[in-house]
């Protein structure tokens, strides 16, 4: 089960400018949301729980992740908050997002919506650092999320995501994501990110830093992955790709990983995968990638 922020995506329908494109596509985006659809697509059953505005553009979101797979039976429709929205710009000179997302019905979750999970039911949780930032009362129920998964011995997945503009400073925001880090079973870092927020320079400083992790994922971007383990550390070179766009790669990572792992993959394969499927959303436009070509990987022989 995936917990966390999804929103409206709107993207001009070519590669032209925001300032000058007439056509534009409207989609769901989140980074818990893009890990739920690339693990239905590679064929692992997945949940999405989260909150969206009880409106026309939450009710779109909720039939499309419903229609690619995803049970969305959990989901709260808030009537009295908006969904939030946020803009990609493809232009290659500011090639950024634009995000709607004050007072929005996702940043309304609180400890109080983690009480109507079934925690018998997940054989897996996966929560991110960006649900974290948005209020305080998101970090409350992502804490609230680690406490009950340990209390019924769920793996759960911290995929650090560190986005400095959700944070009041650095400093809140090293101390909280390596605090929630801490007490997850998988912790996914950037090593750009680990630079930002806690000076960590390589992949072993970030393991000097969260020893108490007992797997925990280094990626440098596309030079390679690392993977430190209670009694093994394994780095996979990244594949070379000529990017299209980088935004959602690191969720297509997490959920290539996460499969590979629940297929009983050894730590080479977990890290080979993640790659293979972070290809596929660097090689799109849009967040997961070309879902229909996830669905035809294979965990093992498969060539880059």
């Amino acid at each position: 089960m995936c917990i966390g922020e999804t929103m409206a995506q709107i993207v001009p329908a070519t590669s032209e400018s925001l300032l000058t494109a007439p056509f534009f596509l409207l989609r769901h985006g989140g980074a818990e949301t893009n890990v739920a659809v690339t693990l239905a697509a590679l064929g692992t059953p997945a949940a999405w729980f989260g909150r969206l505005g009880d409106d026309a553009l939450g009710h779109r979101i909720l039939d499309e992740v419903k229609a690619q797979g995803v049970d969305v039976a959990l989901v709260v429709l808030d009537p009295s908050a908006r969904t939030g929205v946020f803009f990609k710009d493809p232009d290659p000179e500011a090639r950024r997002v634009l995000y709607y997302r004050d007072d929005s019905a996702a940043s309304r979750m609180n400890a109080s919506d983690i009480e109507g999970i079934e925690w018998a039911d997940p054989l897996w949780i996966h929560v991110s650092g960006i649900t974290a930032a948005l209020s305080p009362s998101c970090l409350a129920a992502v804490e609230d999320v680690l406490d009950r998964a340990r209390r019924a011995s769920i793996p759960v997945s911290f995929d650090v995501n560190y986005r400095p503009v959700l944070w009041p400073d650095r400093d809140t925001a090293a101390q909280t994501l390596r605090a929630l880090s801490r007490r997850a079973t998988v912790v996914f870092v950037g090593l750009d990110e680990a630079d930002d927020l806690w000076g960590a320079t390589t992949s072993a400083d970030v393991r000097e830093l969260l020893p108490e992790v007992p797997i925990l994922v280094v990626k440098d971007g596309p030079i390679a992955a690392t993977e430190f383990g209670p009694d093994h550390t394994v780095a996979v070179p990244a594949l070379q790709v000529d990017v299209v766009e980088s935004v959602g790669a690191g969720d297509a990572f997490a959920a290539g990983w996460i499969h590979a792992f629940l297929n009983g993959s050894d730590a080479a394969d977990r890290l080979r995968f993640g790659h293979l499927t972070a290809r596929e959303a660097l090689l799109s436009s849009t967040d997961q990638g070309d879902l229909t070509a996830l669905a035809s990987l294979r965990l093992v022989g498969i060539t880059p």
